[in-house]
């Protein structure tokens, strides 16, 4: 049903050397207000050969200079301050499409639309299966290109 691993690696090294070569919009950022989890998904996304940049808050990431670079977000739902549904809508305002995965500790069906139908490409349950974050990231991926 899913990709081996090998396939991610292989579209990992092809996508870093795609976006050196374009322009430098290499990176997958990830928002998560819990350090723990923050530094698991970095090392877990990192393992497979995509640069990343990790923010504790979502004022953290807009203020940041890489929301230009960035070109796969992974962010969680529930935060405090601003929440990953506000950030998306920021972003939008700003006009800035940036692909969208959505991670939660909390199943909320109407949550989950409302952030799929603003284009979110991946809305995944806390704990989540690597396999299935890696299908999201490449699907955001596929979606920046």
């Amino acid at each position: 049903m899913f990709a081996p691993a090998h396939i991610f690696r292989s579209l990992a090294r092809a996508f870093r050397r795609a976006t050196d070569l374009e322009n430098d919009r290499s990176l997958i950022a990830i928002i998560d207000d819990d350090a723990s989890f923050r530094d698991a998904l970095d090392q877990l996304i990192r393992s497979y050969g995509f640069p990343t940049k990790s923010f504790p808050s979502a004022q953290d990431f807009l203020e940041s200079d890489y929301v230009s670079r960035t070109s796969c977000l992974i962010s969680d739902v529930q935060m405090p301050v601003m929440s990953g549904l506000e950030l998306q809508r920021r972003l939008t305002a700003m006009g800035r499409t940036i692909p969208i995965i959505f991670v939660s500790a909390f199943s909320d069906d109407s949550i989950q639309q409302q952030a799929l139908q603003a284009g979110a490409v991946g809305f995944l349950g806390k704990p989540f299966d690597q396999e299935e974050m890696l299908v999201c990231i490449h699907s955001a991926l596929e979606r920046d290109a």
